[in-house]
This record gives C-alpha cells, sequence and structure tokens, in this order.
C-alpha cells in the first residue's frame, strides 16, 4: 500500500510553491521559481508532483458574487428527521444538484448539516427555502443565517515553514 504523503514530508520549497499557488494560481512558472528560489525546470517538476500527489487539487477563479447576481450569503442549518445511512446519503446526493448551495458541511450539534447559500434576493431564497430546501429528502427543519457583513472568506490553508 501507497503511502500518503502530507505536508511534514515537504520540504521548505514545496511550502513556500503551495503558499504563492494559493495567493496567485496564475502565477508563471518563470515567476514562481524565482519566488521560491528554483529554475524553471526544477519549479515546473514540483508544481507537477504536488499536483499528482493531491496536494494541489484545481486551480479557479474568485468571482464577485454581486456581480453575478449573487449577492446575498446565507447560511443554512439543516436538521433530518431521522438519521440513517439511507437518509444522509438521500440527503447528501440531492444537495449536489443545487447549484446555489456553494457548501454543505455534515456537523455535530443540534443539527445535521450546515450550508453556505449564495443567492440573488430574498425572494430568490424564500423561493429556494420554500420549493427546494424543505423538500431535501429527510428535511425536519431548517434556520437561516442572512450575512449582514462579509468580514473575512478565504479558501487558503494556512502554511507553515
Amino acid at each position: 500500500m501507497k503511502k500518503i504523503r502530507t505536508i511534514e514530508n515537504l520540504d521548505r520549497i514545496d511550502r513556500k510553491i503551495l503558499r504563492e499557488l494559493q495567493a496567485n494560481g496564475r502565477i508563471s512558472y518563470v515567476d514562481l521559481g524565482s519566488t521560491v528560489g528554483l529554475s524553471t525546470s526544477p519549479c515546473i517538476e514540483r508544481v507537477k508532483r504536488l499536483e499528482r500527489e493531491g496536494f494541489i487539487q484545481t486551480y479557479t477563479a474568485k468571482v464577485d458574487p454581486h456581480r453575478l447576481n449573487a449577492a446575498i450569503l446565507i447560511f443554512v442549518q439543516i436538521k433530518l428527521k431521522a438519521v440513517s445511512p439511507d437518509v444522509f446519503e438521500d440527503f447528501r446526493r440531492a444537495v449536489t444538484n443545487i447549484p446555489h448551495i456553494q457548501e454543505c458541511h455534515f456537523v455535530s450539534g443540534s443539527f445535521d448539516y450546515l450550508m453556505k447559500v449564495r443567492i440573488e434576493s430574498m425572494s430568490h431564497y424564500r423561493e429556494l427555502l420554500g420549493e427546494i430546501l424543505r423538500q431535501l429528502p429527510g428535511v425536519k427543519d431548517t434556520e437561516s443565517f442572512v450575512v449582514v457583513e462579509e468580514v473575512k472568506e478565504s479558501i487558503n490553508i494556512p502554511i507553515q515553514d
């Protein structure tokens, strides 16, 4: 069985590469190599290895939700009627097909799932809540939290030297 490498197995340069790519996924290999102290070819080899090993999962663009009619951010707690593997699986499968749900996490506590939803307006959210979220398999109750101000949002993971 192949051993999965973790952050402890990465050297200082690999860690710097990951930090730089989190800050700017479009940086050129030339600039990235210069920043981390490598020539271009070894830099490319390291990035490709980090991709193969799963440290780098994908590259993406952060877009402005206000310009895309998704300015309203809402967190939704979902409580299910029953707790069984089938109910959880049916719920998970249904959630993956709803584009307005950006994130959905199975959590501990007094509810079962926490969702992050982006939507155009409160009237659209009322519609999403009533016609879609409350109709998901096994949903017993929901509680919504409308975000008044986004203080910090990041997908970056801190990487220590």
